[in-house]
């Protein structure tokens, strides 16, 4: 049997970790509109803007007024998807960090959408 402190402490560690990347890119994104130069188009790139994509339909960020964006759960799982396509297509082409960043940002962007999907689901009432 599992034991529930394990599930809450990976828990934690995935919202730590999840605010920890919405801090960076928002820095990132941030530093890329004051610059001048567009940013650098590669594979990592398209990662992250699919990533950033999904974690817009999740509700994880928040809009140029500083208001939440609600989660759009369609459009999170429509980046998913796009997202399982490109590991699909690109199959042994990879190497070891594109492939790690895209299993990598696979795994945390479905545990994300899994979250979001049992906050929004009422618990079932007791016996």
């Amino acid at each position: 049997m599992a034991d529930p402190d394990k599930k809450l402490q990976i828990d934690d560690d995935w919202k730590s970790e999840a605010a920890a990347e919405k801090e960076r890119l928002a820095q990132a994104t941030e530093a890329d509109q004051h610059s001048a130069a567009p940013t650098q188009v590669n594979f990592a790139a398209i990662v992250q803007w699919l990533a950033m994509q999904t974690m817009v339909g999740l509700g994880g960020m928040k809009g140029p007024d500083g208001q939440d964006i609600p989660p759009n759960l369609e459009i999170a799982k429509h980046y998913i998807d796009m997202l399982e396509v490109l590991d699909t297509k690109t199959a042994g082409n990879l190497d070891d960090d594109e492939k790690r960043l895209l299993d990598t940002s696979l795994h945390q962007l479905r545990m994300a959408y899994v979250e979001v999907i049992r906050s929004q689901t009422p618990n079932p009432p007791g016996p």
